[in-house]
């Protein structure tokens, strides 16, 4: 079986986590401020603030934006559940925006048709690691004085023109062991905003802004140094890991003859970091049998928008998002990542191509 995901933890890490172990300091300490700073660089950002998920990094980061009940936060409805559940989490309300059919990512001619007065701010998605358009979503948000929160969960090291995603607004990221890189477990917050900064290391840790101090309601989202440790060695490795993914995408591309498959899309001056490498099929079901028959590990990113969720039908989205329900039923993901070998990509390519 060719598996979808197969992190990649080297003797680095394990040292790295022994070293921490031997320490005696396994929670956060000096390799989550070290993880932070390297993170922070690597972005392009003035601060990072490390946390337990990367849905911890979602919540936090719209908290320390200062989103609140009564708020409403644009965003896509084709994502994980994580992106619009983290607005719930505040009390506020995700508004759908659907999506473009190239790039998946969130459409920004649809989002001005979306503001409303209690509009607060936009989340876009970057989905399976390419960037959404920010700089239009930007000159909206500026426009309407919104703030921008980046779900960057799947996009470590995605650009824009030269400017890594996570850096535009304040970005969140993941650290899941399928992530393009991992901590184990874990997530990220990304800002230049000094009072974000200062409020995002508060809430994570019941907040408090000195010891026993509690400014405001709070919650446990510390990161460990043992899983710090796996994300500095991590970092390290992520560019090579990425450029092995890019590489290995546009092999896969020119190796399919399939003309019942759409390829992914990679925009102009986008760098796209294949967290996953995403097809369309009119007939997706023969597919994923065809791939199964072939012992190559596939998955469906998303079944099911979130707005047709069970829970968020049962609070009243009653609507329509064309775009996205029509990705949701054709859209399926093969393995690309670091591991895949060129004689793993023929395979898949021959699988694909019989389809």
């Amino acid at each position: 079986m060719i598996p979808i995901a197969s992190p990649d933890i080297g003797q680095e890490e394990k040292k790295a986590v022994m070293s921490v172990l031997s320490s005696g300091i396994i929670a956060e300490g000096p390799k989550v401020k070290e993880f932070e700073q390297n993170f922070a660089q690597y972005v392009g950002t003035k601060h990072a603030i490390a946390v337990s998920s990367g849905t911890a990094a979602l919540h936090i980061a719209l908290l320390a934006n200062g989103i609140s009940p009564a708020d409403e936060v644009i965003t896509s409805p084709f994502t994980f559940i994580a992106s619009a559940n983290s607005i719930l989490y505040c009390g506020a309300k995700p508004v759908f925006c659907d999506i473009e059919e190239e790039t998946y990512n969130i459409d920004p001619d649809k989002i001005s048709g979306k503001i409303t007065k209690k509009t607060k701010a936009i989340l876009p998605v970057h989905l399976y690691g390419h960037p959404a358009e920010m700089k239009a979503i930007m000159e909206l948000a500026e426009d309407h004085n919104l703030t921008v929160i980046e779900d960057a969960c799947q996009a470590h090291g995605a650009e824009l023109n030269g400017r890594r995603v996570g850096s535009f607004g304040t970005g969140a990221f993941s650290f899941y062991p399928t992530k393009n890189m991992t901590s184990s477990e874990g997530g990220m917050i990304t800002t230049d905003d000094a009072e974000v900064d200062r409020k995002a290391r508060a809430l994570r840790q019941h907040g408090m802004s000195r010891r026993y101090y509690h400014e405001m309601l709070g919650f446990n989202f510390r990161m460990t140094d043992i899983a710090a440790a796996i994300g500095i060695e991590q970092l390290n490795k992520l560019p090579a890991y990425n450029k092995r993914r890019i590489e290995n995408a546009s092999k896969l591309t020119k190796l399919i003859r399939n003309k019942s498959l759409t390829t992914p899309t990679v925009r102009n001056g986008c760098a796209h970091v294949f967290h996953q490498y995403t097809l369309r099929h009119p007939r997706r079901d023969d597919a994923i049998k065809r791939l199964q028959e072939a012992q190559i590990g596939c998955g469906i990113y998303y079944p099911v928008p979130v707005h047709k969720q069970p829970y968020y039908l049962s609070i009243g989205y009653e609507e329509t998002h064309a775009n996205a329900e029509g990705a949701s039923v054709e859209v399926f993901s093969v393995p690309i990542h670091p591991k895949v070998t060129d004689d793993n990509l023929r395979y898949i390519a021959e699988a694909l191509n019989t389809i």
